[in-house]
C-alpha cells in the first residue's frame, strides 16, 4: 500500500522556528506560535493510525486548500484535526455549529461598553487575521443561509465586516502595500488576512444521516476527505492496550459484531450505527470485570432491546449469536455495591467501589443514603453497580417511563459517591445559549455574558442531571458534544474549559499560573465532573424522528430503568408509607399491574398516570385518610373541594383538569378564600417562554428592567401560585416546573436559583430559598379533542396532586341555577339541566364534538332571570346558534332539545297538518 511505510518525525516540545514535521515524503516548516495556548495538546499520545489523514491535510495546508472531513458520527474526525493542528504548532478557534448558530458568531458580534456600542471579532475573523486554523464542526447542523457568510472568505480570502473593516487576501494587500503606505491602507479599513488562515470543516454525509445538505457554492470550495471508522487491524490493537485482562478472541468477536452492525446491509435494515467509538470504555469495563456478560454491556452502548423494534431486536440478536456474544443461562451481573470508600493521597478525588477506583464528588462518601425518599430494591442494587462500571469510563444515559425512578436513582447515586448534583430541565426549545452561556444586559445598559449551571458544574466537579434529553433538538445537542467526548468546551465569549490533563501540560509546558491562564481565559474543568441524562424510551414504530439516533449513541452508556414488579412496587409503597393499609395497596398494585400489561390501548393510557410516583401520592393520602375508599383516592371526581384541602395539608400542589366551563377558577377562588391564604396570578399563553414564566421586563426611567413574576414572587414570600390556562403554553416551556415541583431546585432565566433546602445554599451568591408555604394550584383544559391547548397533563400531571373536575351532577346543577335564576320558573330549569345532561352524553360517545358545559346553562339562566319575557328557544340560542351552520349538528340539537321540550329551531316545513 501506499501508506503503508510512511514515517513521522517532530519534536513535540519545541517551539523554535526551523522545526520541521515530516510524514512520509510531505514535509511541513513550523512557526513559532503567537499564542501557544491556543494550539492542542495531549491529542497526539494516541497511536497515529492515521497518517494517510494526516499526510493528506498537510499536503492541502501547503497547497493553501481548505479540507472538510466527512464520516460517520463520533469524536474521531475532530480527534485527527487536533493531532494534526498539535504536530504543526497551529493555532485553534473552534465553533460547534448547531441550529442555533448565526452569523454574529462567526464574523462580528457586537457589544456595549459605557454606553457605547462597539464590535468583537468572532472566531471566523480572529481566525483570517491571526493566521489560525477554524474548525467547523457540524456544518449539517446550521441553518440554511447562515455558512454562506463564509463562501468569499473561503475562496478569495475576503470578507466584509460588519465595522467597516474589509479582509483582503495577503496577495493582493501585499500589492497593495507596495503602492501604498500601511497608514493609507488602516485608514481605508483593510486588513491582511494570513497566509497560514485554513479551515477544516467536520460533517456527516447528508443523506444517511439527519441533517441539512451542503449548500453546492460552500461544498465547491472544499477538498473532502472520507474519515471512516478505523480499520480493523488498528482499532483491535488500539482494544488490546486498553484490555490487557480480557482475552484477544473476545475482543475480536467484540469488535467484529459491533463492525457488521455499521455495514451497509445493517443500514439498509433500518438499524442505527453502532458506535464504535464507545468500543474502548467497554473494553475498559471488561478488563477491570472479565467474567461479565459481554451482552449485557453491549446493551449499554447499543440499547436495542428500547431502540429497535422486533425485526431488528432479532437481527441484532441473531449477529450476536453468530459471533458467540449471547448470554448463558445464567450471565454474571454486577448484583450490588459492596463498598464506598475514600482514596487518601491521591491528586483527583476518587473512590474505591468494591474493586474498582472511579472518580468522586467534593462530599463525603456513604454506601447507604439513610434517605426517605429512596428505597432499594433488588433492581435498584443491580442498576447502581452497573451505573458505578459506567461511572469509570464514560458519561451515561437513564432510559425509563415517566415516574419510574429515574431521578430518585441518580440522585442516591451521586448521594453515594459524594457528588453535589446540578439539575438541569431540557426543553424543545432550548437553545445553544441556554445550554452553554447566556447573553445579558448589566444595570448600567453593558452587555454580558452568564456561564450555564452546566458550565459551572463542570468547573466545581458536579454531577449533573440532564433532565429530558429525548425532548431537546439534536441541532442544539451539538454544542456539547465536544464536552462529552474531550472534556473540552469553547463558549461564546471566547473562554475555553479544557480537560484536566491537558489544562496541566498547558501550565507546565508554557510555565504560566493558574491566574495568568485565567486571564487567557482558559480554565480546567474538573476531574470528577460527570453528566447523567434522563430519557424516556423511544416511541418504536413512530412517523416521528426518534432522539435515540446514530450521533446521541456515541455520546454515553445507556441503562434502561425497568418498571417495578408488583413485590418491589409493593417493597417501597410500605418501606415509605408503613402505616397505608395492606388490603388497599394489595386492591391498588393488583389494578395497575393489570393495567399495564393489558394490549388495550385505552388501559395503557391509564396505567401511564398510574406511575410509582402516583402510587405513592395515592398511598400517602390512604394512609393520611384511612376511612377513605381505595375508588374515591383514585378516581377522585367527587368532592372536589374536599380532596383538595386534603392534599393541599400534605404539602402537595395541585393541578385541576377538565372541560371548559366546569368551574375550575370558581372552585379555586373558593378554595383559598376558606384557606385565607394570599395569592399569585400567572396565566399562561401560547407565546409563553421561559423567560416570561419567571421574569416580567418593564420600562423604569426609559431603561428596561426586570422584575420577578408571579412565580418568583410566590416562592419568595410563601404565596398560592394560580397557574391559570397551563395547557395553551408550549409543553416544553411548562416541563420546567418539573424540578421545581420535584426536586425543590430551578434555575431562573437570570441566573438566580430557586433552592427549598437551606443547607443547599452553601454561601452560593444569587440564591432565593423557597419558602415552605409555598404552592400551586395549577387549571387546565383536559388533553385531547376539541380542545386546541397542549397535553399538559400528559407531560407533567405525574408530578402534581391531580383532580379531575366535571359538571356538577344533575340535583346539584339544579340547586345552584336555582341561585342563579331565584325568578326562572322550576319546569324550565329542569328542562335545561336534562337537555344539557344528554348533550354532554352525546359529547363523551364521541357523536358530537362540543361538550355543552354548566357555564353556558348558567349564561342562560341569568339571561331568563333579568329579561323574564323573552322566550326559552329565543335564550338558548344564544349557545347553539354556533352550530346552526353545521347540518348534522343542528339536527342532533334540535332533536334533543325538542326531546326535552325546548322548542327550537321549528320551520314551516316540519309543521303537519292535521286531515279534516
Amino acid at each position: 500500500m501506499l501508506f503503508k511505510k510512511c514515517t513521522v518525525y517532530f519534536n513535540i516540545s519545541s517551539f523554535f522556528l526551523g522545526d520541521t514535521v515530516t510524514i512520509g515524503d510531505v514535509s511541513f516548516k513550523l512557526k513559532t506560535p503567537k499564542s501557544p495556548e491556543l494550539v492542542p495538546l495531549n491529542y497526539s499520545k494516541k497511536p497515529l493510525s492515521f497518517v494517510q489523514h494526516l499526510r493528506w491535510i498537510m499536503q492541502k495546508d501547503l497547497l493553501g486548500q481548505d479540507v472538510f472531513l466527512i464520516g460517520p458520527p463520533g469524536p474521531l474526525r475532530r480527534s485527527i484535526a487536533m493531532q494534526y493542528l498539535e504536530l504543526t504548532k497551529r493555532e485553534v478557534e473552534y465553533i460547534a455549529i448547531s441550529r442555533d448558530t448565526t452569523e454574529t458568531d462567526l464574523k462580528q458580534r457586537r457589544e456595549i461598553r459605557a454606553g457605547t456600542a462597539f464590535y468583537i471579532d468572532q472566531c471566523a475573523v480572529r481566525a483570517a487575521t491571526e493566521g489560525r486554523i477554524l474548525v467547523l464542526e457540524g456544518l449539517e447542523k446550521a441553518e440554511r443561509n447562515v455558512l454562506p457568510v463564509l463562501n468569499n472568505l473561503l475562496e478569495n480570502r475576503e470578507m466584509q465586516l460588519e465595522d467597516g473593516r474589509f479582509l483582503m487576501s495577503a496577495e493582493r494587500y501585499d500589492k497593495l502595500l507596495q503602492e501604498h503606505t500601511k497608514t493609507e491602507l488602516d485608514a481605508w479599513k483593510i486588513v491582511r488576512v494570513s497566509e497560514d488562515f485554513r479551515v477544516i470543516a467536520l460533517g456527516l454525509p447528508v443523506p444517511r444521516y439527519s441533517g441539512n445538505p451542503l449548500d453546492p457554492p460552500l461544498r465547491s470550495r472544499f477538498q473532502a476527505r472520507d474519515v471512516y471508522h478505523l480499520p480493523f487491524k488498528d482499532h483491535l490493537k488500539l482494544l488490546y492496550s486498553v484490555g490487557s485482562n480480557v482475552s484477544a478472541q473476545r475482543i475480536s468477536q467484540l469488535l467484529s459484531f459491533a463492525t457488521t452492525l455499521c455495514s451497509q446491509e445493517s443500514s439498509m435494515l433500518g438499524l442505527p450505527d453502532f458506535p464504535l467509538d464507545s468500543l474502548s470504555a467497554a473494553v475498559q469495563i471488561l478488563d477491570s470485570f472479565p467474567m461479565m456478560s459481554v451482552q449485557h454491556i453491549i446493551k449499554w452502548l447499543y440499547p436495542y432491546n428500547v431502540l429497535l423494534g422486533k425485526e431488528g431486536r432479532t437481527a441484532v440478536e441473531d449477529a450476536l449469536k453468530r459471533f458467540e456474544l449471547q448470554d448463558s443461562e445464567s450471565p454474571l451481573l454486577p448484583s450490588r455495591i459492596k463498598k464506598v470508600e475514600q482514596i487518601h493521597g491521591s491528586k483527583t478525588l476518587q473512590a474505591d467501589v468494591t474493586v474498582q477506583i472511579v472518580p468522586a464528588g467534593t462530599r463525603p462518601l456513604k454506601l447507604c443514603s439513610g434517605s426517605d425518599t429512596f428505597i432499594e430494591t433488588s433492581s435498584h442494587k443491580q442498576l447502581l453497580a452497573e451505573m458505578m462500571q459506567s461511572h469509570m469510563v464514560k458519561d451515561m444515559c437513564l432510559i425509563g417511563g415517566k415516574g419510574c425512578g429515574k431521578t430518585v436513582i441518580a440522585k442516591e447515586f451521586a448521594n453515594m459517591l459524594g457528588y453535589n448534583i446540578e439539575p438541569v430541565m431540557l426543553y424543545q426549545d432550548m437553545t445553544a445559549r441556554d445550554l452553554v452561556q447566556q447573553r445579558y444586559t448589566l444595570p448600567n445598559g453593558d452587555t454580558a455574558w452568564r456561564p450555564s449551571p452546566l458550565v459551572t458544574a463542570a468547573l466545581d466537579g458536579k454531577l449533573v442531571i440532564l433532565d429530558g434529553i429525548h425532548r431537546v433538538n439534536s441541532g442544539t445537542l451539538a454544542v456539547l458534544q465536544r464536552l462529552i467526548h474531550d472534556r473540552e468546551l469553547t463558549l461564546y465569549d471566547g473562554t475555553r474549559l479544557l480537560r484536566e490533563d491537558r489544562y496541566q501540560s498547558l501550565k507546565d509546558e508554557l510555565q504560566l499560573s493558574d491566574k495568568e491562564l485565567q486571564q487567557r481565559s482558559i480554565f480546567p474543568i474538573h476531574s470528577s465532573f460527570r453528566i447523567v441524562a434522563l430519557a424516556e424510551p423511544p416511541v418504536i414504530g413512530s412517523s416521528t424522528k426518534q432522539w435515540l439516533g446514530p450521533e446521541f449513541l456515541t455520546l454515553f452508556l445507556f441503562h434502561n430503568v425497568k418498571s417495578f414488579t408488583r413485590n418491589e412496587e409493593i417493597q417501597v409503597i410500605k418501606e415509605m408509607i408503613p402505616n397505608v393499609p395492606t388490603v388497599a395497596v394489595e386492591q391498588l398494585l393488583s389494578l395497575t399491574h393489570k393495567l399495564r400489561e393489558t394490549n388495550d390501548p385505552t388501559a395503557q393510557s391509564l396505567a401511564s398516570s398510574l406511575s410509582t410516583r402516583q402510587l405513592l401520592r395515592i398511598c400517602r393520602r390512604l394512609s393520611q385518610y384511612p376511612d377513605e375508599s381505595l375508588y374515591h383516592a383514585v378516581n377522585k371526581h367527587m368532592m372536589v373541594m374536599e380532596d383538595m384541602l386534603k392534599d393541599f395539608l400534605l404539602g402537595e400542589h395541585l393541578l385541576l383538569v377538565g372541560n371548559q366551563g366546569v368551574g375550575k377558577n370558581k372552585i379555586v377562588d373558593r378554595f383559598l378564600h376558606l384557606l385565607n391564604r394570599p395569592r399569585e396570578y400567572l396565566q399562561l399563553h401560547r407565546d409563553t417562554t421561559v423567560q416570561s414564566l419567571t421574569l416580567q421586563p418593564s420600562v423604569t426611567d426609559g431603561r428596561i428592567t426586570y422584575e420577578d413574576s408571579p412565580l418568583v414572587k410566590s416562592v419568595k414570600l410563601g404565596h398560592i401560585l394560580v397557574i391559570d390556562e397551563a395547557d395553551k403554553a408550549p409543553t416544553n416551556v411548562t416541563c420546567i416546573l418539573k424540578t421545581l415541583v420535584e426536586s425543590g431546585e430551578m434555575v431562573l432565566s437570570d441566573g438566580r436559583r430557586l433552592v427549598a433546602n437551606p443547607a443547599n445554599v452553601d454561601g452560593r451568591e444569587n440564591v432565593i430559598v423557597i419558602h415552605p408555604d409555598f404552592r400551586m394550584v395549577v387549571l387546565a383544559n383536559r388533553p385531547g379533542f376539541p380542545f386546541l391547548g397542549n397535553d399538559f397533563f400528559g407531560t407533567l400531571g405525574d408530578i402534581f396532586s391531580c383532580h379531575a373536575v366535571d359538571n356538577p351532577k344533575p340535583q346539584s346543577e339544579l340547586a345552584m341555577l336555582r341561585q342563579y335564576g331565584p325568578d326562572v320558573p322550576e319546569p324550565i330549569l329542569q328542562k335545561l339541566v336534562a337537555a344539557f345532561g344528554e348533550l354532554r352524553s352525546l359529547a363523551d360517545q364521541g357523536i358530537i364534538n362540543y361538550p355543552y358545559s354548566t357555564r353556558e346553562v348558567v349564561n342562560i339562566v341569568k339571561h331568563l332571570q333579568k329579561f323574564p319575557t323573552e322566550g326559552l328557544a329565543n335564550v338558548v340560542r344564544n349557545v347553539f346558534d354556533f352550530d346552526s351552520y353545521n347540518n348534522e349538528m343542528r339536527d342532533t340539537l334540535i332533536s334533543t332539545l325538542h326531546k326535552h321540550g325546548i322548542p327550537i329551531g321549528a320551520k314551516p316545513t316540519s309543521i303537519q297538518l292535521a286531515k279534516e
